[in-house]
């Protein structure tokens, strides 16, 4: 196929002032010490056992799931308590509803969104332990996880008690209301196998679409369930259905949670695509509907009901430095991303609002390291293009001028002329701990950001981490 047809030319999409086609040559990094002295490593704090349950099995992400789950035992007691025994069916129907709304909210893009506002609003007076501690709020998904296996365990409790009705008094009513729990019983459970880290990381499109469509006919079966039943209910009790709706918190739960993904699906448009070879290996993709702001991701896809795909943007400016799109780099790591390389698109999908990241939270800092691999240099593009917090970079990646361009190499070595670029072709794997600590020893960082695959990602946090240096990678479970 005739790839250059496709080729963005110069006048046609503008890049960041930062690495402007303008320049008149590619910016040299400076040469790198291939042997950084692991002498430098202070030892690792406590003890092999203390190190693990801290660093590796009490994570945030599974703090906040414990949060989730405690919260709703003391839930569950209460229930008992009020009951004197066995919690009321409507109680438990509640507490199911309410954590779905928990679940669905903490995937909503503006909540998650305003999460971060919140986190990052401190000053940098702030003593650096409660800083370092906000800068986690990215592990928000252990609240839509914890949440979500709630919203389960309480609905199968739910169901085993509506059983347990319909054997007392097999009439019409029960017999709706058993099929009906039986159908979002069996769409849970779907979701929840789905969710297993191990089928999620080997069928990932398996694992979204049961995702997407269990949990579309659990949240259409809800509203009919919730309909059928209010109904039988508002009869007994005498009052009008409307009267019994607006009293019954299922019926608020179930409107925000259908509400917020009603608005993501919404906001779904096919755009116009803007290709720009970078290499065999690299594409970098330009969008012109918007002017995006640093720190925002996106989700993109050539079949939206299949498959979704989240890149971290990179702003776009014109001639007079004013932002005017973004773009998003793409490398070569699965089918899907090979096909955008070796036929460029012209058009994608993309769905819900922009979406905050990892790199947010870097506001939080003083100073801080920014580490990459490979095309992991393309989210951190919006950080250092935004120019908020002091950083040192750290990019390993093979042949990097070659792979990914003279504007992408500028962006970076404008960001640190001092910048580590390390060429594994020519120089092979570097010690990115030691490199890492290497930088953080020189400037002074309060804390090391970096974006790479999970194996380097889970190394250099951990190496950080153990030393007492704040430390932040994407959570690849989630």
């Amino acid at each position: 196929m005739d790839l250059e047809k496709y080729a963005v030319k110069e006048d046609e999409v503008s890049v960041p002032q930062s690495a402007s086609s303008s320049e008149p040559s590619l910016l040299k990094p400076k040469p790198v010490d291939t042997k950084p002295n692991r002498d430098i490593l202070p030892e690792k704090q406590g003890t092999s056992l203390t190190r693990y349950l801290k660093f590796n099995f009490f994570t945030t992400y599974r703090k906040i799931f414990s949060v989730i789950f405690f919260a709703n035992l003391i839930a569950f007691i209460a229930f008992i308590a009020k009951a004197h025994g066995v919690p009321l069916a409507t109680d438990v129907a509640s507490a199911s509803s309410a954590n779905l709304m928990v679940t669905i909210l903490f995937r909503q893009e503006n909540f998650v969104n305003l999460c971060y506002e919140i986190a990052v609003a401190v000053p940098h007076s702030v003593p650096l332990s409660i800083r370092r501690r906000l800068a986690k709020v990215f592990h928000y998904g252990g609240a839509h996880s914890g949440a979500g296996t709630a919203a389960v365990v309480w609905f199968l409790l739910y169901a085993a008690l509506s059983t347990r009705d319909y054997v007392r008094d097999p009439d019409g009513d029960n017999i709706s209301n058993i099929i009906m729990s039986y159908i979002i019983v069996l769409m849970f459970l779907t979701i929840l196998a789905a969710a297993w880290p191990r089928f999620r990381v080997r069928f990932h499109d398996y694992f979204e679409a049961g995702h997407r469509y269990a949990g579309w006919i659990a949240l259409i079966t809800f509203w009919v369930h919730n309909g059928l039943r209010a109904y039988v209910l508002a009869k007994q009790e005498g009052i009008p259905i409307g009267t019994y709706f607006i009293k019954s918190p299922n019926f608020w739960f179930f409107c925000v949670s259908t509400s917020c993904t009603l608005l993501s699906w919404s906001r779904l448009r096919r755009r116009d695509v803007y290709p720009e070879i970078l290499s065999d290996h690299a594409i970098r993709l330009h969008f012109k509907y918007r002017p995006m702001q640093p720190f925002y991701g996106l989700k993109v896809s050539t079949r939206p009901l299949l498959e979704w795909h989240a890149f971290a943007t990179i702003p776009d400016e014109d001639e007079n430095g004013k932002i005017n799109g973004f773009s998003v780099v793409v490398s070569n790591a699965g089918d899907w991303t090979r096909e955008m390389i070796m036929n460029p698109p012209k058009k994608l999908w993309t769905r819900g609002y922009p979406l905050h990241g990892l790199l947010y939270t870097s506001r939080l800092f003083k100073k801080i390291v920014v580490v990459a691999t490979g095309s992991g240099i393309g989210p951190c593009l919006s950080l250092l293009y935004a120019n908020v917090t002091p950083r040192r970079v750290l990019w390993s990646t093979p042949h990097p001028e070659t792979t990914y361009g003279p504007k992408i190499m500028n962006a970076v070595l404008k960001a640190d002329p001092d910048a580590i670029v390390w060429n594994t072709r020519t120089l092979g794997r570097p010690d990115m701990v030691a490199l890492t600590y290497q930088l953080v020893a020189e400037s002074g960082a309060e804390a090391v950001f970096i974006i790479s695959n999970p194996k380097v990602t889970r190394k250099v946090v951990y190496g950080m981490e153990t030393r007492g240096i704040p430390a932040y990678g994407a959570i690849f479970d989630s």
